[in-house]
Parts: C-alpha cells; structure tokens; sequence
C-alpha cells in the first residue's frame, strides 16, 4: 500500500521556501522553484500565499519571530530585572551572531528579504521593543531601574546597542573585541537605567 503525502500546509510551504531560498538565494527563487519542491503545482502553492511577495513576507516573519520567540522567554522568566535585561540583549546579539555566522549565504537572502518587507520589520522591532518594554517596566516597579516612561527607555535601550543587532553591521560582529565592545555598551546601559 503506497504512502499518502503529507498534507500541504503553510508550514510545510514556509519550510520548503527557506530551503529554496538557500539554494537560489533571494534574486532566483521562484514559486515554481517551491511547488517543484513540494512535489505541488505553484497554483497549489497561491492557495495558502495568494502572491510571491506574501510568501516571502511570511518566510522573512517566520525567521524574525524565532529571534522573538527566544528572547520572550527570558522576558517571563523569573530572573531579577537586571539579569533579565543582561540576558536579552545578550540573546539578541547572540542570535544575530548565528544567523550571520552559521550561514553567510542563507543570512544576505534573508537581508534582501528584509529590505522588501519593510513592514514585517516594523512589527519585528515592534515586538522586540515591546518585551525590552515590559523588562524595564518591571525593573522601574521593583526600584531595580528609573524610567519615567519604560517604553522610550526601551527604545532608547535597542538603539544604543544597534551596533550589535541591527544587520547593517553584520561584518563587524565576527571582529576581534566585539564581545568586550558589546559588554561595554551593555554595562553602560545598565549604569544609566540604575541612575536615579
């Protein structure tokens, strides 16, 4: 009796495009090139993404949201504010490392796919500033931290140490003394959400 297929979900199509993606790289993956993976017609494929831009939106959140997904649970842990704040930009940073790191070629598609959904990246930043939120906002409860408004301390926070997670400067975080440049700014930061 022969195998049934595995039923063609948006997961299934997000996992197949990302593989896609890393053969090709963003300028030469299509839908064809996706349907052709699946064993599926791309007609089968516009079903569950109606356009090749939603898809690659999709596929680009996918990836953002594991970076999200991670830090979350360090924001609902049960560490002490400072620790909290220590550990997530230090996350951040990590997993920005890897991603660039682990492999070069499957990240410049992802920074191609990044500059086309300029709005999957708002609500990425959104997020993210959203949880350095609420870790401010319980440091400021807790007397840890002063901050008159923790989101404006939040944004502040995920600016100053864009060196660090923004992919524009993806090149320097392989450099000799990144670690003690980013602890650096990391203590700094502390220093000053501690001053009150």
């Amino acid at each position: 009796m022969a195998a049934t297929a595995a039923p063609l979900t948006p997961e299934r199509i997000l996992e197949a495009t990302e593989e896609v993606l890393r053969r090709h790289g963003a300028a030469r993956a299509t839908v064809v090139d996706v349907a052709r993976a699946l064993g599926v017609s791309h007609g089968t494929v516009y079903r569950h993404f109606r356009t090749k831009a939603e898809l690659r939106g999709a596929v680009t959140r996918r990836w953002l949201d594991r970076t999200s997904q991670t830090l979350s649970a360090i924001v609902t842990g049960t560490e002490p504010p400072e620790a909290k704040l220590r550990d997530w930009l230090a996350g951040l940073f990590n997993a920005k490392q890897h991603k660039a790191g682990d492999d070069p070629e499957l990240f410049a598609t992802y920074s191609v796919l990044v500059d086309e959904n300029s709005d999957v990246v708002d609500a990425h930043i959104a997020d993210l500033t959203s949880q350095l939120t609420s870790i401010i906002q319980e440091g400021t409860e807790t007397g840890d931290f002063t901050s008159p408004d923790p989101a404006l301390s939040a944004r502040a926070v995920f600016d100053a140490t864009s060196r660090f997670h923004d992919p524009c400067y993806a090149s320097h975080w392989s450099r000799p003394g990144i670690e003690d440049a980013f602890t650096a700014v990391l203590d700094l930061t502390l220093r000053g959400l501690r001053a009150g």
